[in-house]
């Protein structure tokens, strides 16, 4: 039985063998000028094949290769450059949804982010939601507070957030309409990875739709710190909790880029023997 249900257009296919050379577990040979998989069980699913083939007459798990066409697809690099270096982390958000248009973009962006071995084992917990990030955020900072106030050694930081919490502010989640955020299988080949890789596309692509966006380390900790908030998520048990990013509309607007001290390069010269 062909699990991957690997078809080939004969009437289609020019036997340019580019699917031969892309196939990155090398299980692609040409048969009788018909390209042919050979040992299933190491197929990633990755689609390369199907991705390259130019006259689209391949086929792999049921995938229509018509539904993959780049129609108009143009990127300029200068453009894309700009949206680098105008991300700034939000902390200054406006109090209302991302429109649904958006979200939907966002989450469909995130199927199309790479992982070792194209190991599908990332999970999206999203608070999509205003008021339910409203009531959310409420309760993590009630919660937060006691937990403060009852322990006996109290973190100089601690101490600092209960107090700007009492005084209304929102020194954790910074009245950030949403959040997301990712979790990794814990069998993942590059689990420590994976993650970092799907919510730094993430963020461009928020970026490049005029949202706002900030890496939580303070989000990320309130969940590792209270499990029944972290439950909350729905994190399957075969996954862990790999980071949280808070975004939404921007109630801040920059009008110049920030000019970093450079880092060190270094190339790497030919081997001296």
């Amino acid at each position: 039985m062909n699990k991957l249900n690997f078809t080939v257009d004969e009437n289609k296919c020019v036997n340019c063998g580019q699917c031969v050379k892309c196939c990155p577990q090398h299980i692609i040979k040409i048969k009788n000028n018909v390209p042919k998989i050979y040992n299933e069980k190491v197929c990633l699913k990755c689609q390369h094949c199907m991705a390259v083939c130019p006259v689209g007459a391949i086929s792999i798990l049921n995938k229509n290769p018509d539904n993959s066409a780049l129609e108009g697809f143009n990127i300029n690099s200068e453009d894309l450059l700009n949206v680098i270096k105008s991300r700034r982390s939000c902390r200054h958000y406006k109090h209302e949804n991302v429109s649904k248009e958006k979200l939907d973009k966002l989450k469909e962006m995130l199927d199309y982010t790479p992982t070792g071995v194209n190991c599908r084992g990332l999970y999206f917990s999203f608070i999509d939601d205003v008021e339910v990030m409203d009531d959310f955020r409420k309760h993590v900072y009630e919660k937060f507070v006691k937990f403060i106030k009852f322990i006996p050694f109290k973190p100089a930081i601690a101490t600092k957030l209960v107090k700007q919490i009492e005084n209304g502010k929102s020194p954790i989640f910074f009245d950030a309409p949403h959040i997301v955020a990712v979790s990794f299988d814990k069998k993942s080949v590059c689990k420590k990875i994976d993650y970092v890789i799907a919510l730094s596309y993430f963020e461009l692509y928020a970026q490049s739709m005029g949202l706002g966006t900030c890496w939580c380390g303070y989000a990320d900790g309130i969940f590792r710190l209270f499990p029944d908030v972290r439950k909350k998520l729905g994190i399957p048990k075969t996954h862990e909790l790999g980071y949280v990013m808070l975004f939404g509309e921007k109630d801040e607007k920059y009008t110049r880029i920030t000019q970093p001290i450079p880092y060190e390069k270094y190339s790497v010269q030919k081997w001296d023997k």
